[in-house]
C-alpha cells in the first residue's frame, strides 16, 4: 500500500490531499471543487451532493489499493456513473492533449524516428479513446437503464471485456519504446525525461481507473442487477480483463523477418506468401512478437526495426 491511513468520513479533506495528493486527480471526477477550508469528507461530499461511502472507496482503493468485498451495498451506482463520466472527459480532453504537447516539445521533429514515436502516441491514444467512447455509448446507456428498472435485451455485456482488453498496455509500450530505442541529446534529455515521468503516471492513472471499474463499478452493477433479477428479471455480466503479459526480446529470424514485412506495410497474406509459410503460421508469429516485445501496432514495430537495424530508415514511408 502506498499509505496504510485509511480514510472515513470524519477526516478532514484537506488532511487526506496532504497524505497523498493524488486525490487531488479523483475530486474533478466528483465536480469537487477546492476551498473547503476544513471540512470533513463527510461535510465536503454532503455540500457537494456527493455520496460519501462512494467517494471513500474510490479514494482509499486509488490511494491505498483497499477495498473491501462488500462494499458495492453501500455504494450509489449513480456518483460511480457520474465519476466515471467526469474521469473520461478529464483524460480525453485534459490528460492526453497535454502529454502530447509536451512529447512534441520533448522531440526533434526532423527527425524521423521521432515523427515515428509521435505516430504511435496518437495510434496509442486514438485507442483509448476509442475504449471510453464505447463505454459512453454502449455500458453507460445500459448501467442508466438498470437505474430506471428498465433491460436492455439487445445488449450483451460480455463485449465489454473484449473492449477493455489491452487499454492500459498502450502508454506501456509507447514508455518502453522511447527508453529503449530513442536517442536523445542534451538539449531534448531533460524535456523527454519530464515527459515520460507523466506517461508513467498517466499509466498509473489508467491502472486506478481500470481497478476502479474492475473492483467497484461492476460489482455494484451485479448487485444491481441481482436487485432487478430477483423481481424477474434475467441478467449477466462479465468481468472486465486487463490482462498483463510477459515475456523478453529474443526474437526468431523468422520473426524478424516477419516484422519487416509489417514495417513494409504487407498484408499477412502477402508476408504469407513471400516467406512461403500459411496465414495462420504468420499470425502465430505475430502474436508471439507482440507478447515478447510488448509492441502491438505497426508503428512500434516500425521504431523496434529501425533501431535494431532491422530496416534503414531512409527505406520506411511515414
Amino acid at each position: 500500500m502506498k499509505n496504510q491511513k485509511i480514510y472515513e468520513a470524519d477526516d478532514k479533506m484537506i488532511s487526506i490531499i496532504r497524505d497523498n495528493c493524488d486525490i487531488l486527480q479523483s475530486l474533478g471526477g466528483f465536480g469537487i471543487s477546492l476551498g473547503f477550508g476544513d471540512k470533513t469528507v463527510k461535510e465536503v461530499c454532503e455540500s457537494e451532493h456527493v455520496d460519501t461511502n462512494t467517494f471513500l472507496a474510490i479514494v482509499n482503493l486509488t490511494i491505498n489499493g483497499y477495498y473491501r468485498k462488500d462494499d458495492p451495498g453501500n455504494l450509489s451506482v449513480e456518483t460511480l456513473l457520474k465519476y466515471l463520466k467526469a474521469s473520461h472527459a478529464y483524460y480525453i480532453e485534459f490528460r492526453l492533449p497535454s502529454m502530447r504537447k509536451e512529447l512534441v516539445e520533448a522531440l526533434d521533429e526532423r527527425d524521423s524516428l521521432a515523427q515515428f514515436i509521435l505516430k504511435l502516441y496518437d495510434e496509442n491514444a486514438h485507442e483509448v479513446i476509442k475504449h471510453m467512447r464505447y463505454e459512453e455509448k454502449t455500458v453507460f446507456p445500459y448501467v442508466e437503464q438498470l437505474l430506471n428498472g428498465v433491460v436492455m435485451s439487445n445488449y450483451d455485456i460480455n463485449t465489454f471485456s473484449q473492449h477493455h482488453r489491452q487499454v492500459e498496455q498502450r502508454l506501456s509500450e509507447l514508455k518502453s519504446i522511447i527508453i529503449k530505442y530513442l536517442p536523445s541529446d542534451a538539449l531534448h534529455n531533460n524535456l523527454l525525461t519530464a515527459t515520460l515521468y507523466d506517461i508513467y503516471n498517466s499509466e498509473s492513472w489508467l491502472s486506478q481507473h481500470s481497478k476502479v471499474e474492475d473492483l467497484i463499478f461492476i460489482p455494484a452493477i451485479k448487485r444491481l442487477e441481482k436487485s432487478l433479477s430477483q423481481q424477474g428479471v434475467t441478467l449477466n455480466i462479465s468481468k472486465m480483463i486487463s490482462p498483463s503479459a510477459s515475456g523478453d526480446d529474443q526474437l526468431s529470424d523468422r520473426e524478424k523477418e516477419i516484422i519487416i514485412g509489417v514495417v513494409q506495410g504487407m498484408s499477412n497474406k502477402e508476408i504469407a506468401d513471400h516467406l512461403f509459410i500459411s496465414v495462420n503460421t504468420v499470425i502465430t508469429h505475430r502474436r508471439n512478437i507482440a507478447r515478447k516485445l510488448q509492441i502491438h501496432s505497426p508503428a512500434g514495430l516500425t521504431i523496434y526495426a529501425i533501431v535494431n537495424h532491422l530496416v534503414d530508415i531512409s527505406a520506411v514511408k511515414l
